[in-house]
């Protein structure tokens, strides 16, 4: 059973909740959703779901619990919750941008906005999830800071970024001064196609390893059980 790049996605997801214990889970996006349904449903027994409202659920969706706004607020201040956010622009120290692109005063295109990004990224540790890897995304300056990177941290004691999953890789700040590494190339993937995507030098280590296999059980899950519709290859090809 040969994976797809999409399933590959999906496993570097679900491997930012790994071993995670029971904290709070809060994926934005299909992919990084199938991983936190994966990792739970494997190497991450305790882990919560929610279903984005009030409600923690199960991997299929029924409802295992209440989660009253004010217990929400308690675990993303204390840092027990883990985001995976989406991102329109992130630069080598992890700052990310959903608000708008160009001078924040009059921009060229309005988005998102700041949204809820400072309070995660300040209280709880905060991944990514970038389906389309480009150097529109991976910027050398983010045009406004929403998400706070590591150079705007300032010492925030819950402040941290496990991970960047992107179609073409996965990518992490383990270097002294928390610029953005490629810890791993999905199969089929080059360190140059990454580096022609980025438009800041990354940090790659000479022997760059291959985003691991799933498991037959995890693409068992994957496919029959947490989508088997098949969505996760509209977010991402191949």
């Amino acid at each position: 059973m040969s994976a797809t790049r999409s399933e590959y996605c999906v496993i570097a997801c679900a491997e930012a909740w790994r071993d995670a214990g029971e904290i709070l889970a809060s994926p934005m996006g299909l992919i990084p959703s199938v991983g936190a349904r994966l990792a739970r449903l494997t190497f991450s027994p305790d882990l919560l779901l929610t279903d984005g409202e009030a409600l923690l659920v199960r991997p299929d969706g029924t409802p295992e619990g209440w989660l009253p706004y004010r217990q929400h607020l308690t675990l993303v201040t204390s840092g027990r919750r883990h985001v995976m956010m989406g991102a329109s622009q992130i630069d080598r120290h992890g700052n990310q941008n959903i608000s708008c692109i160009g001078d924040w005063a009059r921009p060229r295109r309005q988005l998102l906005g700041v949204r809820g990004a400072p309070v995660n990224t300040l209280n709880n540790p905060t991944s990514y999830w970038v389906p389309r890897h480009s150097r529109r995304v991976f910027v050398e300056k983010v045009d406004m800071v929403c998400g706070v990177g590591y150079d705007h941290a300032d010492g925030a004691p819950h402040h941290r970024i496990p991970r960047v999953v992107s179609d073409l890789g996965v990518f992490d700040f383990g270097t002294p001064d928390h610029s953005m590494r490629l810890a791993s190339l999905h199969p089929g993937v080059t360190v140059a196609q990454v580096r022609e995507a980025t438009g800041f030098e990354l940090v790659v280590s000479d022997e760059v390893p291959y985003t691991r296999e799933p498991t037959v059980r995890e693409l068992e899950l994957i496919r029959e059980v947490i989508d088997p519709q098949g969505s996760r290859s509209r977010e991402v090809g191949g």
